[in-house]
């Protein structure tokens, strides 16, 4: 299985005069790990749903949270 978020530990400077980040992340989309969309993919039940999460199938839904904030999405 794939994780959709990405983390690595930049070099941090002995002389850098800010507080440094030690560990950075970034996510990628989940359609990157999709290829081609398969035929009959499951859609959300209703049309407020599928609004609220911005597509109309799940499995191309990421909540895409904010790491800064631990983990919680922003709205």
């Amino acid at each position: 299985m794939f994780s959709q978020y990405k983390y690595w530990m930049p070099y941090i400077s002995p002389f850098d005069p800010c507080k440094p980040i030690k560990v950075k992340s970034y996510a990628t989309p989940p359609q990157l790990y999709m290829g081609f969309q398969p035929p009959n993919l499951p859609q959300f039940a209703t049309p407020k749903e599928a609004l609220r999460a911005g597509t109309l199938w799940p499995a191309l839904f990421s909540a895409y949270p904010n790491p800064h904030n631990g983990g919680v999405k922003n709205d």
